[in-house]
């Protein structure tokens, strides 16, 4: 089988210890985690973690069957298949002279990113979108001088009413 990144979201009780519990589970299997991104969702006291693992489709199967043998994890959906909107953000600060300064400015406003500090020496740009136009925009400012990125890793969401049936467990599953 082909081996492929999945985005994984997992809905997760808003707990001490979950993360490292979900964390440890890829741990022991051998799985890499390439991004993990994890924030509060709408729903009071529970988190939203989105994964990107690489794998074949036996290898994410058995990773969503043990996320969802954890106690913390309400529900577990592989979103690779759906419709989703993905993106990521990064900070990228970018050696910056008076000479270079209006060029990088003009690759900013290209980009649709935002220039989010000024420093005598540098700048800090603000860029958000999917990983290819991040990718592309830290390529053209290489040769400026990157000092430092920081970067989310990828959110994804399910477009339209689709998460009403993506990632619902079967009553099998839960028992």
């Amino acid at each position: 089988m082909e081996s492929k990144q999945h985005t994984i979201v997992a809905l997760v009780e808003d707990r001490p210890g979950v993360l490292n519990r979900v964390a440890s589970l890829f741990r022991r299997r051998g799985y890499n985690i390439s991004s993990l991104a994890v924030a509060p969702s709408e729903q009071p006291s529970l988190s939203r973690m989105t994964f990107v693992v690489e794998g074949d489709e036996a290898v994410i199967e058995q990773v969503t069957k043990q996320l969802n043998k954890l106690i913390d994890v309400v529900r577990v959906t592989d979103t690779t298949t759906e419709e989703t909107v993905t993106r990521e953000m990064a900070l990228v600060k970018v050696k910056a002279t008076s000479t270079t300064r209006n060029e990088i400015i003009q690759l900013v406003h290209i980009f649709r990113a935002n220039i989010v500090d000024v420093a005598p020496e540098s700048v800090v740009i603000e860029v958000t979108g999917e990983e290819d136009k991040i990718d592309a925009l830290i390529s053209l400012l290489k040769p400026f001088g990157v000092r430092e990125i920081m970067r989310t890793g990828r959110i994804a969401i399910v477009r339209g009413a689709a998460e009403n049936r993506a990632g619902r467990r079967s009553q099998s599953q839960r028992a």
